[in-house]
């Protein structure tokens, strides 16, 4: 019999254990590997090409404190700003939902496609859009989405939406779709609209710039604050990025969270495995010892066992952090996650670490069984009963 036919018949004496076994390594290293994709959805924002150019102007004392309209001559008159318009998140719900899962923003739509280059729509629809000021426009998976059906929303139809954050409902027509951006999900909307709706409210929630160069990103953003330092609304500008960041510091401790449970996934799984090993070898303490009386050194039977111990984990690691892999290719998790999650995508460095803790896990569950199987005289294995 050839070494591995031996290793094979050896870890498969006992199927039902062997099978539990890999299955458990499986499932832990999927579990794992969904947790890491998880926080790297929540702590490391999707961005496009363009983000780099994109600045975000807010009230340097709260996001939730407006800006004054005067402001937006001065910004326009800065050396490097391209494009230049309000930006107010609305909080939009219908009468009887809590705040809609997507964005509904009040923007300039002219500026709008500058912005966002990658935006697409039809060309009809969006002259339709600058044109009527009580429009919107509306992103593709939201229009494709549960909550519209159930309200038989569609093109030209109108819904009334009222807000969380400011006092007044704005009552708007769908004029189109757009699709072709990180997240087409928002509703975006006529910021004239809104201000007229709040009795000429003459502010903005903040400023969203454009910018000609990515090189211009630290000048212009320190001239925008020093342009207001001592004003009544003082501003902070940020990147886009930066701005993404802000948000994600808000989970607070939740890296911590999937960390924690990560590695007590990992030292549960170690445990469970060692048990398996130390079982397996125990199991086969006599055939052990007739291959010492063979003639067999120490360090073949604990290669023997570490191939052994190998092998469960790094087959479930295949099947579990490949299995995930797998998954997420082909279930669309954007639309499952109702948008939730842009791009839930297991990446190399996660399977990386997956396969490091299936290593790790393979050497460290075969160390005491080792230990035993080393100390262990011939006479001692003979009498072992099985």
């Amino acid at each position: 019999m050839s070494t591995a036919g031996f290793l094979i018949r050896s870890a498969l004496r006992n199927k039902r254990r062997f099978i539990l076994s890999v299955l458990s390594v499986a499932v832990s290293l999927f579990l794992m590997t969904t947790l890491l994709v998880v926080l790297r959805e929540l702590t490391t924002p999707p961005t496009d090409p363009d983000s780099s150019l994109r600045v975000a102007v807010r009230n340097k004392v709260s996001l939730a404190s407006p800006l004054p309209q005067r402001q937006r001559p001065w910004i326009e008159r800065i050396p490097g700003v391209e494009v230049c318009t309000p930006f107010v998140w609305y909080g939009g719900k219908f009468k009887d939902d809590e705040q809609l899962a997507f964005g509904t923003i009040a923007i300039e739509p002219d500026k709008l496609p500058r912005l966002l280059p990658e935006m697409k729509s039809v060309r009809a629809e969006w002259v339709e859009f600058e044109k009527d000021r009580t429009t919107c426009i509306v992103g593709r998976d939201t229009m494709n989405g549960e909550r519209f059906k159930q309200l038989g929303l569609k093109t030209g139809d109108r819904f009334t939406l009222t807000s969380g954050l400011y006092p007044c409902s704005i009552e708007l027509r769908i004029v189109g779709t757009y699709w072709g951006t990180l997240d087409d999900r928002n509703i975006w909307f006529h910021h004239r609209y809104l201000d007229e709706a709040l009795g000429n409210w003459g502010q903005t929630g903040m400023w969203w710039l454009k910018l000609d160069s990515a090189d211009s990103m630290e000048v212009v953003a320190t001239a925008i604050e020093a342009a207001f330092a001592n004003s009544s609304a003082e501003v902070r500008a940020e990147s886009e990025r930066a701005f993404q960041m802000s948000f994600v510091s808000m989970w607070g401790g939740i890296k911590f969270l999937i960390g924690g449970i990560c590695t007590f996934v990992l030292l549960t799984l170690m445990m469970v495995t060692m048990s398996t090993m130390s079982m397996a070898i125990r199991e086969r303490f006599r055939e052990l010892a007739v291959l010492k009386a063979l003639g067999f050194q120490r360090r073949e039977l604990f290669g023997f066992i570490l191939a052994e111990s190998f092998g469960l984990a790094a087959l479930g690691a295949i099947l579990g952090a490949g299995g995930a892999w797998l998954v997420y290719r082909i279930v669309d998790m954007k639309k499952a996650s109702g948008g939730i999650f842009v791009s839930f995508e297991v990446t190399p460095q996660m399977l990386g670490f997956a396969a490091l803790a299936a290593v790790a896990l393979g050497i460290i569950s075969c160390i005491v069984p080792a230990i035993s199987m080393c100390r262990m005289s011939v006479v001692q294995g003979l009498r072992t009963l099985d």
